[in-house]
């Protein structure tokens, strides 16, 4: 059976492309429904730093994986990767075509192709971080130590990705990037996978990014972060989501609130060009512009 899916930078307007196709297959008598692949809709009262779907779009066309945990729970990529497959499966039984939409490369690939995923301890993460977290820098230069080829797959002020993959060596004996095995064949699970790619001019990107992280601002993330810290101790996980570290530190009064919306466009603009390098390099990924990018969907 068919598995579609629709992938790109934040901001390039895949959410957009992936609810019109959706209405339009369904007018024709063809059922779909969408899958969120993204690490932070599935939380919720985390609206406005997500972009997520309104209410109307979520009754209109039915979506999986929007607003199924609480703020204090964590979620792992294999968590993740387990309940968007059988979300695809349920909608697969009930004869409609499951309709994939996100950002994120690594959840995008967890969920479509056969990932390996090492295990994990949380006491032995909280050791490395204690360990290593008022210096990102020099845990990615002790990884590139152990593991050069994992260390070269990650941003050397990336903490996170370097501690999980110090976790792994620790835990397994084994290099990190020895997991990566399956990451280069793009051999999908799903033997019928058609995937579109949005990919903007960089230009027209960026200011779509600034906007849209202006209007977040006026929107009231800030109140809206306050709110969430009230009622639940943010995992991990959600802790991280862009746009609400940076409201966060405006609570904490670590970061000028008028500097709120410059920071998260800069990290969000920094989030697309990774992206674009995951999905610029699956093969299976066609980009389109937007109208062609629905019609391919429409006519999958």
């Amino acid at each position: 059976m068919t598995v579609l899916a629709v992938v790109g930078p934040t901001a390039s307007g895949k959410s957009r492309v992936a609810l019109t196709a959706a209405r339009r297959r369904i007018a024709a008598g063809r059922p779909t429904e969408l899958v969120a692949v993204d690490a932070f809709t599935v939380y919720r009262g985390m609206d406005i730093g997500t972009a997520k779907p309104t209410r109307a779009e979520r009754d209109e066309v039915v979506h999986h994986l929007v607003d199924v945990l609480d703020p204090d729970e964590e979620l792992s990529v294999v968590a993740f990767r387990d309940r968007a497959r059988a979300a695809i499966a349920a909608v697969q039984a009930r004869g409609a075509t499951p309709l994939l939409v996100g950002g994120s490369g690594l959840y995008f690939r967890a969920v479509v192709d056969p990932l390996r995923f090492p295990p994990t301890d949380s006491a032995t993460r909280t050791r490395l971080e204690q360990r290593w977290g008022s210096d990102p820098p020099a845990a990615h230069a002790h990884l590139t130590q152990l593991d050069p080829a994992a260390a070269a797959r990650i941003e050397p002020g990336n903490l996170r990705r370097t501690v999980r993959a110090l976790e792994v060596i620790e835990l397994t004996g084994t290099p990190f990037s020895a997991f990566d095995d399956a990451y280069d064949t793009y051999a999908s699970i799903y033997p019928d996978l058609r995937v579109v790619g949005l990919d903007p001019p960089t230009a027209q990107l960026r200011a779509v990014i600034a906007a849209r992280a202006e209007a977040m601002v006026r929107a009231g993330l800030v109140a809206e972060v306050a709110a969430l810290r009230a009622r639940w101790t943010l995992s991990r996980t959600a802790r991280q989501g862009i746009g609400y570290a940076e409201a966060a530190a405006v609570l904490d009064r670590e970061l000028p609130e008028d500097e709120l919306a410059t920071r998260i466009a800069r990290r969000t603009w920094r989030y697309a060009r990774r992206q674009r390098a995951w999905f610029r390099a699956d093969p299976r990924v066609h980009v389109r512009d937007r109208d062609t990018a629905v019609a391919a969907l429409v006519d999958a």
